[in-house]
């Protein structure tokens, strides 16, 4: 991020849609991230890199202590394992051929996922 002087004497921050590109980069995150770090929406850091619109002083502000704090400033959420990983357990496989097999335990296992989120949903 650049600072520069006024004629005033003033110290004015002005942020490029490429500074916000480089503090991603930089903080390793998404838009997304930065934007809950930031506690604003997501279109507007968007809106901010595609130079729609400007970040203002306050969130500025709040950018250079992220930088200063480094990626750990980000909170990541928790990804878990990813699906293509938990396919690859053969595990899995057993309970697969174990339900294909036998309808009272699918039924019972029918029963005990209502009480679980689909993540399609999420």
């Amino acid at each position: 991020m650049h600072l520069h002087w006024t004629s005033r004497s003033a110290k004015v921050a002005r942020v490029t849609p490429d500074d916000l590109k480089a503090l991603r980069k930089e903080l390793a995150c998404t838009a997304k991230e930065l934007a809950q770090a930031l506690g604003i929406e997501q279109a507007t850091v968007l809106a901010w890199e595609k130079g729609e619109l400007f970040p203002t002083k306050p969130a500025i502000d709040k950018m250079e202590q992220l930088r200063a704090r480094g990626p750990a400033a980000i909170p990541k959420k928790s990804k878990g394992e990813g699906p293509m990983r938990v396919l690859a357990d053969p595990a899995l496989w057993a309970i697969v051929r174990k339900l294909l097999a036998n309808k009272k335990l699918r039924d019972e296992v029918t029963k005990l996922a209502a009480a679980y989120p689909d993540p399609a949903d999420e």
